[in-house]
């Protein structure tokens, strides 16, 4: 049970509110691009002005899940703009520290928008502890979720200044779990038990060719016969021209790492830990999901060239995994 003296000082931080983070640019248009750029998103209406115009636009207009980047510090999580608060808005986890939860981990985000964000708007945020939960236990550890209720506003000049969205961010402040001392006699009855098997993918009639291909050592894409479109994940519609006809092409298995994320907790059986996952782009110019072998994760570098390899599970599923390619 936590401290009574925690609980109380905690309490108190509840709807405790801080001052304004602004953005150091305002809304423009080579931020826009180069984000779509980044993130893969070739929406028209966040960089096609003309488009944007025949929409009813005035402009290009900023896509909704850019507008926590617009405030960001950058480099220097502490370098923010002139006018910018300099209060710690998650100060209240000191305090939580200095009772014995050391640990912190980010647990989850939300994002609400109440329009699109136009060019040369100036936007800035505050924060509010929006609540502090009592004390939980989990697999990590014990400990306390702090959320922060983070508004965006448009700064008027001489008005009234607007709200545009809301980010609600989470963080679970904690003392790490104590590591149990092995039970042989649960260790033994895992041991009976059988090893757990990859799980098998849904198979419908877009998916049959690529598993198929798997089978034979063939990295298959889908193209659409229609309008020479490739797309992976497969499905029933081009995305390009809307055509229900398409066929499939072999691949080369030759990509570069797009992206990545390293899987440590849960572990899941039968999976091994840490698990390196990939986001690969082809040179065919999809972008494929899958697992990355023979890779040293403070090696692992986005762009870095792969080649797939195709391996065997349970003698019942053929995956394609992609190795770094030896410069």
């Amino acid at each position: 049970m936590a401290d009574p003296k925690l609980t109380e000082q905690i309490e108190a931080f509840v709807g405790r509110e801080y001052g304004r983070v602004y953005a150091w640019d305002r809304v423009n248009a080579p931020m826009i691009r180069q984000w779509c750029e980044i993130m893969g998103v070739d929406n028209p209406l966040y960089t096609d002005p003309a488009f944007a115009r025949q929409e009813g636009y005035e402009d290009v207009v900023a896509p909704p899940a850019m507008l926590q980047v617009w405030c960001m510090a950058g480099l220097d999580n502490e370098n923010y703009p002139p006018g910018s608060t300099t209060e710690n808005s998650f100060e209240v986890l000191k305090l939580i520290e200095g009772y014995g939860y050391p640990a912190v981990v980010a647990v989850n985000t939300e994002l609400n928008f109440e329009r699109y964000v136009n060019l040369g708007e100036k936007l800035y945020y505050t924060s509010r502890v929006d609540s502090i939960s009592d004390e939980k236990t989990t697999g990590l550890g014990t400990g306390f979720f702090v959320t922060l209720a983070m508004p965006f506003f448009s700064e008027r000049d001489g008005g009234e200044d607007e709200k545009v969205g809301e980010l609600l961010f989470r963080v679970f402040k904690f003392k790490p779990a104590q590591a149990q001392k092995p039970d042989t006699k649960a260790e033994k009855t895992k041991a009976d038990k059988p090893a757990a098997k990859r799980p098998l993918p849904g198979i419908s009639d877009d998916t049959r060719f690529f598993w198929e291909g798997c089978e034979q050592n063939k990295l298959m894409v889908q193209r659409c016969t229609d309008c020479q479109t490739l797309r992976h994940p497969p499905a029933p519609v081009c995305i390009k021209c809307h055509s229900f006809e398409w066929d499939a092409i072999e691949a080369s298995g030759k990509g570069e790492l797009y992206s990545f994320v390293v899987m440590h907790y849960p572990e899941v059986p039968p999976f091994d830990y840490p698990n390196p996952i990939g986001l690969i782009e082809l040179e065919e110019g999809v972008r494929m999901i899958a697992g990355l072998v023979g890779v040293n994760r403070d090696e692992l570098e986005i762009g870095q060239e792969l080649q797939v390899e195709f391996h065997r599970f349970d003698d019942r599923l053929t995956l394609p995994q992609f190795r770094p390619v030896t410069r």
